[in-house]
């Protein structure tokens, strides 16, 4: 074997060596060409087939997009061939997406529902070919119950009864599910009914009464007759959200108006009860009008419109006229006469009679409209109370009077009558008011119990009374305590001021005593020794004598600044 590989690949390289370059690149070409078909093939065989999630071609547009529609809010990607056939990638979304427009009624009427469960199965028998479609039936039937996203597993049971002679004595089909629900899932009323109508689908024959829904804990899910009165109760909880609603937006409508007008403090609540009729009526209206031949002119001062109330369609005039025949003699008496019996009626008669009719057919002009009225607001009563004013009362010097329990004397006002009227007219016209359908608003002027709130105020009242009291005498205190430090600062600054003048006073006194006893000693020639403290002082008084004769003025600052220092 590898001597024939061999052998074959120096003929093949002995022959590429004898080939020109033209050739080489044909050959090269075509080998190239074998690649790309063989990789487009590849690709082609491996992409992945679309499955049809109804085995018929939609020729309805709308039904078409709403289908497509539904599917993309689900996240699927969808695919539309040519031909009207809804294709997605796989047989599990597939499954699910039947189950979903199944539930929600999207297949569309002319498309047989069959048609999504059709399998072809080849078998020997005809007995053969029954069981399996059955088997093949369930099964799909199981898949597709199980492609709903709230059911984590289901087991379904068919009972296909024999064939009977007679449709009286034929069993119905039956079908048991039970289904294991996701944990946390809501499968609620809705998609119960979307099962159900699933299974109605697929067999044939099947009745609501013959399915049996159960979940886990064996509990029945589908018995919608049994849970009539908890659908009655729950439809009385929507009305009465409906309604409470309502009350709601017109007590904050009307509630917010007052006490924007008569402040928050007066207005503090608005009781309202509406009446609501949630049956439904189907309501035919029929008017009359008249035909208008004419319309008018525009830019006349006058109106020159042609108005008919009716036109004559048709007319029928019937006239009777009878005279009467008179004596008719019939010859000799005995004999048999030739009148006929008709004019023998009439004769020897005498009257006259004349009948005339005249029937007319006219058209009118009409218009009927039918409208379905659900729900419908029935009667509306309004009850508010507006309170009045309070006001602290003063007496002369204006000062509030305190009555003698210890509180202050207030003094109410209530609200003028012509308030009240006009606050309830504006409430009529917030609701719509209709005396034909019985409604009331009520408006009172009745005083609140404001006891607490007054005590709290009067508390307030004593209280900052006491607190100004209290820093009056405070401050009275403060200002004699100031009083008194400054008399006493002015005394004792008297007092050093004498003190002081009775110092220079001594010193004065001495020096003189000490200039004459030196004067004294001069005029006697004695030699008087003084004192090297006494030289430096004489020195330094002297100083500041020449001082004060050469610069009176820095002297006078020198004084001045000495004197507030001290």
């Amino acid at each position: 074997m590898n001597e024939f590989f061999k052998r074959l690949m120096v003929r093949a390289g002995s022959l590429w060596a004898k080939f020109s370059t033209v050739q080489r690149a044909v050959f090269a070409g075509l080998i190239l060409v074998v690649l790309v078909g063989v990789v487009a093939l590849f690709r082609v065989s491996s992409s992945p087939l679309l499955i049809s999630v109804i085995d018929a071609p939609i020729r309805d547009e709308n039904a078409l997009d709403r289908i497509v529609l539904r599917m993309n809010q689900e996240g699927v990607r969808v695919t539309v061939s040519p031909t009207g056939m809804v294709q997605v990638p796989d047989e599990t979304t597939a499954r699910r997406m039947r189950a979903i427009l199944v539930r929600e009624d999207l297949i569309p009427s002319g498309v047989d529902p069959w048609q999504i469960f059709d399998k072809d199965r080849w078998t020997i028998t005809d007995f053969e070919r029954n069981v399996n479609f059955q088997r093949a039936q369930t099964r799909m039937i199981t898949d597709h119950i199980k492609a709903i996203e709230e059911v984590d597993n289901a087991n379904v049971i068919v009972v296909w009864p024999k064939d009977r002679l007679f449709a009286s004595e034929q069993n119905p089909v039956s079908v048991s599910v039970s289904i294991m629900p996701k944990p946390g899932s809501d499968l609620n009323r809705k998609k119960v009914e979307g099962i159900q109508k699933l299974l109605k689908f697929a067999i044939e024959g099947l009745r609501d009464e013959n399915i049996v829904i159960t979940d886990h804990s064996g509990l029945q899910i589908n018995d919608f007759e049994g849970m009539a009165d908890f659908d009655r109760l729950t439809r009385i909880e929507k009305e009465s959200k409906i309604i409470l609603d309502q009350e709601k937006k017109y007590r904050s409508l009307v509630l917010g108006a007052l006490q924007h007008t008569f402040t928050s403090d007066r207005v503090r609540d608005l009781n309202i009860k509406i009446d609501m009729d949630m049956s439904k009526k189907m309501v035919e209206t029929k008017e009359n009008f008249p035909f208008t031949r004419r319309p008018r002119t525009p830019g006349l001062p006058y109106d020159d419109s042609e108005i008919f109330d009716s036109i004559l369609v048709s007319e029928t005039v019937s006239e009777t006229k009878w005279e009467g025949t008179g004596y008719n003699p019939e010859g000799p008496s005995g004999v048999e006469g030739q009148t006929p019996p008709a004019f023998k009626d009439m004769s020897n008669l005498y009257g006259r009679m004349t009948q005339t009719t005249r029937v007319h057919n006219e058209e009118i002009n009409q218009q009927i409209t039918q409208e379905e009225r659900s729900p419908q607001i029935g009667r509306i009563t309004v009850s508010v109370n507006i309170d009045g004013k309070w006001k602290i009362k003063f007496d002369d010097k204006k000062k509030p009077v305190i009555l003698p329990d210890g509180t202050l004397e207030r003094e109410y006002t209530p609200v003028p009558q012509d308030d009240l009227r006009r606050a309830q007219l504006w409430i009529q016209d917030a609701i719509g008011y209709n005396s034909a359908r019985g409604d009331s608003v009520t408006v009172q002027n009745i005083p609140f119990d404001r006891t607490l709130e007054f005590k709290a105020e009067d508390e307030t009242f004593f209280k900052k009374k006491q607190i100004q009291t209290t820093i009056i005498v405070f401050l009275s205190g403060l200002t004699f305590l100031l009083a008194g430090f400054i008399v006493f600062r002015m005394i004792s600054r008297e007092m050093e001021r004498r003190r002081r003048l009775a110092e220079e006073e001594r010193a004065r006194r001495e020096q003189m005593l000490r200039e004459s006893a030196m004067a004294e000693a001069e005029n006697e020639g004695m030699d008087v020794s003084i004192s090297l403290e006494e030289r430096t002082r004489m020195e330094l008084m002297e100083n500041a004598i020449n001082l004060a004769k050469e610069h009176p003025e820095d002297a006078a600052q020198l004084i001045r600044t000495w004197l507030l220092e001290e």
